[in-house]
């Protein structure tokens, strides 16, 4: 699982830079902006809540 949640977090991270970087309607750049901070917000903390304390 936690590979999965890797692959999340730096794909949405990528889709963060891509839609800030080339997206030109302002409305589409938010829509995908807001989804993937969402998707990156979910994945990280999962992440922290699964790892291993020792």
């Amino acid at each position: 699982m936690k590979p999965l949640l890797w692959f999340v977090l730096i794909a949405a991270l990528a889709a963060n830079i891509y839609a800030s970087a080339s997206v030109d309607d302002s409305a589409t750049q938010i829509w995908v902006n807001v989804t993937s901070g969402v998707v990156f917000l979910a994945s990280a903390t999962t992440l922290f809540t699964l790892r291993r304390r020792t």
